[in-house]
């Protein structure tokens, strides 16, 4: 796993490095259209977005006084980027790679990086796009249009961007959830607002800053979704210029989940994709989506 700054809906992780300022982690495969499609209607942009509703929904039919009752009095015993029963890389031999693309939200990290998604149409690259519900409200035309698209699966990147925690720990100097409640109240507001937009509920999940305790982890496994983490840090949180993200996507493994940013429209994230892509394309790497890799991945 390739650690570096990764706070990136702030900040980023390094491609080649073991830690820095931010929230360091691996690139995760990207999402795919081998579940139900997203583009078999069409997003109402005037359909209300439940952020608050989530405190109430019961995802997977667990509700947050049964998750604070099963988990409130369990102390964590780890703190990290790539726990048991965490996706960090995709399966098996192949010279396949995994794209996917944080988007944070909130002040200073809700830009759009339309150019980034250009390039990814362009050479027909599929990603999984981890949608914070804040950049959501901040840009519904552009998640109607994301969302009608097969090319991009779209996953839960929590309702406040914050890492997961039943203890309060922070990452990158963003603090973490504080207790059990708190992790669902994270996990279930996006996961009501993307159930109510896209009319299935997401399955895939990444913490802000990719960070989360091992009880956090137990939770999300129970509301239904898998946390996705990743394999290359494709862009240190939005930080690279194009030489580096470029030169970390030419170096990314086999089998590697990549992770970058989308909210930062103006850095090195899209024109370093629409360096390494082609070259990438060209020596025979297959781009997948994660969807239909998921039993495997979770075995």
């Amino acid at each position: 796993m390739t650690l570096g700054v990764l706070a990136g809906c702030g900040t980023g992780r390094s491609a080649a490095g073991t830690g820095g300022p931010g929230a360091p982690g691996p690139s995760r495969p990207a999402a795919g259209a081998d579940g139900p499609g997203l583009n078999d209607r069409p997003i109402p942009l005037d359909r209300p977005i439940p952020l608050e509703a989530g405190l109430a929904a019961t995802p997977a039919g667990v509700g947050r006084a049964e998750i604070v009752a099963r988990y409130g009095g369990l102390r964590p015993r780890a703190w990290a980027l790539d726990l048991p029963g965490t996706i960090t890389r995709l399966p098996g031999a192949g010279r396949t790679l995994a794209l996917t693309l944080d988007a944070c939200g909130g002040p200073g990290g809700s830009g759009y990086d339309q150019g980034l998604i250009t390039t990814l149409r362009r050479y027909g690259v599929p990603a999984t796009l981890f949608l914070n519900s804040r950049w959501i409200a901040a840009n519904r035309p552009a998640f109607a249009d994301l969302a009608g698209d097969p090319l991009f699966e779209i996953g839960n990147h929590g309702t406040l961007h914050r890492p997961l925690s039943v203890s309060g720990r922070s990452a990158y100097g963003i603090p973490g959830t504080r207790d059990a409640g708190q992790v669902y109240d994270e996990v279930a507001g996006n996961h009501a607002t993307l159930t109510g937009l896209l009319g299935r509920p997401p399955r895939l999940f990444r913490p802000g800053t990719a960070y989360s305790d091992d009880i956090a982890a137990r939770i999300v496994g129970d509301l239904g979704e898998t946390i996705v983490s990743f394999t290359v840090n494709g862009d240190g949180g939005a930080t690279y210029s194009t030489a580096q993200v470029r030169a970390s996507l030419l170096a990314a493994p086999p089998g590697s989940i990549v992770i970058g940013h989308m909210n930062h429209p103006g850095r090195g994230t899209g024109p370093g994709a629409a360096a390494a892509l082609p070259r990438l394309l060209g020596a025979g790497f297959r781009f997948v989506h994660l969807p239909a890799e998921l039993e495997s991945l979770r075995a």
